[in-house]
């Protein structure tokens, strides 16, 4: 009788377990999504484990990572930009003291002369040097060159055919008198030729050439500005006049060369006074267009931090969106994984108890 009924009960029994089983492994699927959920404050690592929310995801991640690099861009070469702007107030700052030196020139002794014309060859040196400014390995004056230095010899400068060749001209002012030689010395500070230039090979190029070789950096879609000026050409300014490279930084640099090329056999030479008259005049118009040139790069500093608020207000806003599909809210997902582990639990206490259930604990003894 008692195998009987146990053999009858045991199918429907079996069903009810297979039930519980099936229904208890869901919960613990559940579980599992969430303790997911709670690690990584995710709804899913995958798309497809976002659910609704795939859809503003896949659109809105790649603007947001434009964007975010975008931000990048902006802060690295306002760094830069900062970095330069430092350099060029120093040259400028430079070339105004020695601008104000050559109304002096004439009169003075041999010994002062000789004075002048070795600081004049130390501001040369110092000059190139914050030519080769750099940051974070950057040179900020090499343009697209930015891993090599605008000038490679710096240290050496005044021993350069750049300066002894100026220096040769120098020397013969007395005899092919001041025009003869200012002109000699422009053409050498302009010179690209190899030997000549103090500049590297990536920088000694016609002014035309360099036009596209200025740093860019793309500040949005299709966007880019043009940042930074050059060692060896000028930026966005000019320069004008017959006393003139073309360049305002080879102006300072060639003019620093000519007083350090004066000695004191030099002091009384008649075509001194004519020949710092047109340095003087040719260091004028250097600082003029460096500080203008300065002044155009302050002016993209300001727009480029424009630009970042731009950016970062369309970054809040994406975010958002982006969080409202992929976040999960971290309260619910926690106080829903407590009820799930409790659910879970029961579960397999009442699986656990259907198992050990038998027809026989329901039948009178002794029957």
């Amino acid at each position: 009788m008692t195998s009987i009924a146990n053999a009858a009960l045991a199918p429907a029994g079996w069903g009810m377990t297979a039930q519980l089983a099936a229904n208890s492994a869901q919960v613990r699927a559940r579980m599992n999504t969430l303790i997911e959920q709670a690690s990584t404050g995710m709804v899913g690592t995958t798309y497809a484990g976002l659910g609704a929310g795939a859809s503003t995801s896949i659109v809105l991640r790649p603007a947001l990572a434009h964007i975010q690099t975008w931000q990048g861009n902006v802060d690295t070469v306002s760094t830069r930009m900062q970095v330069a702007q430092t350099a060029l107030q120093q040259i400028s700052q430079i070339a105004s003291d020695f601008r104000a030196q050559t109304n002096n020139l004439n009169g003075l002794s041999g010994t002062n002369i000789d004075s002048v014309a070795a600081s004049a060859r130390a501001a040369l040196q110092q000059v190139a040097g914050l030519l080769n400014t750099e940051t974070n390995g950057t040179y900020v004056f090499a343009g697209q060159d930015s891993a090599n230095p605008p000038v490679p010899s710096a240290d050496a400068i005044t021993g350069s055919g750049f300066a002894t060749q100026i220096g040769s001209a120098i020397a013969g002012l007395s005899g092919v008198g001041s025009a003869v030689t200012m002109n000699a010395i422009l053409g050498i500070g302009g010179s690209n030729a190899a030997g000549t230039s103090p500049f590297s090979t990536a920088l000694s190029q016609p002014a035309a050439s360099l036009a596209t070789a200025r740093p860019m950096v793309q500040v949005g879609q299709g966007e880019s500005v043009q940042t930074g000026v050059l060692a060896s050409a000028n930026g966005d300014v000019t320069s004008t006049g017959t006393l003139t490279t073309g360049s305002y930084m080879r102006d300072i640099m060639t003019s620093l060369a000519a007083i350090g090329g004066l000695s004191s056999a030099q002091a009384s030479a008649p075509q001194l006074t004519d020949f710092a008259t047109q340095i003087g005049q040719s260091l004028a118009g250097a600082v003029s267009a460096l500080n203008a040139d300065a002044g155009v790069m302050g002016n993209r500093q300001s727009e480029l931090q424009t630009t970042k608020a731009t950016l970062t207000s369309m970054s809040t806003a994406l975010q958002a969106q982006v969080s409202g599909a992929e976040d999960v809210d971290m309260a619910s997902t926690l106080s829903q994984l407590t009820a799930t582990q409790a659910q879970l639990q029961a579960s397999y206490q009442l699986i656990s108890g259907l198992q050990g259930l038998s027809l026989v604990k329901f039948l009178p003894s002794g029957g």
